[in-house]
């Protein structure tokens, strides 16, 4: 079963210059890798350095996980551009909330990255479903998983690297990637 809409997933963070392009350049190229336009990946930010290129630091690590960072401009985060969006992600708790103030509408769909992946982890997909699909019937499971199986949030943000020393990119990387790697690897158990 193939569906003409991809699954729009959009990740959000401060600057749109750190965290949230290297969420979307590892997913996208990931997924582009597994299930080539059955998913549709792009960025924001909700206080975005607008124009602006992916930080040279991060720029760096996106090329070593095999993303590219050609062609990216930091966007500000509007109604506009969360509007259509099956699921956002975002690097903080407190994104969270900003995006659903702007958009209420948007509860059941928004999540922080690393919340999002452990939620996900254990519920199973339906195989005989395209991946945007299957992607779409799953939501629901992960919010019911939010309700009844609440978690210390406190290990649910991604920290901020932006003007900070090595060591705090590197922290950025150890708690971004393996959520992003969680999602592309459910994705490929159950297809």
């Amino acid at each position: 079963m193939t569906t003409d809409t991809p699954f729009r997933i959009l990740a959000v963070c401060t600057g749109n210059i750190c965290r949230s392009p290297m969420v979307e350049r590892l997913l996208r190229s990931s997924f582009d890798a597994l299930a080539p336009g059955e998913f549709e990946v792009s960025s924001a930010g909700t206080g975005a350095l607008v124009g602006r290129e992916i930080d040279p630091q991060v720029a760096g690590f996106v090329r070593v996980f095999n993303g590219d960072t050609n062609n990216f401009a930091a966007r500000q985060v509007e109604e506009r551009i969360l509007d259509g969006k099956d699921l956002v992600l975002t690097l903080t708790r407190d994104h969270r909330g900003q995006i659903i103030e702007l958009m209420p509408s948007l509860l059941r769909k928004t999540f922080t990255l690393r919340e999002f992946a452990r939620l996900i982890t254990p519920l199973d997909g339906d195989p005989s479903l395209c991946a945007p699909m299957r992607w779409r019937a799953i939501l629901p499971k992960v919010v019911r998983a939010r309700t009844v199986h609440p978690a210390d949030p406190s290990g649910d943000d991604v920290v901020d690297p932006f003007r900070r020393d090595d060591s705090v990119y590197q922290q950025m990387v150890r708690e971004l990637v393996p959520a992003v790697d969680t999602l592309v690897d459910w994705e490929r158990k159950h297809r």
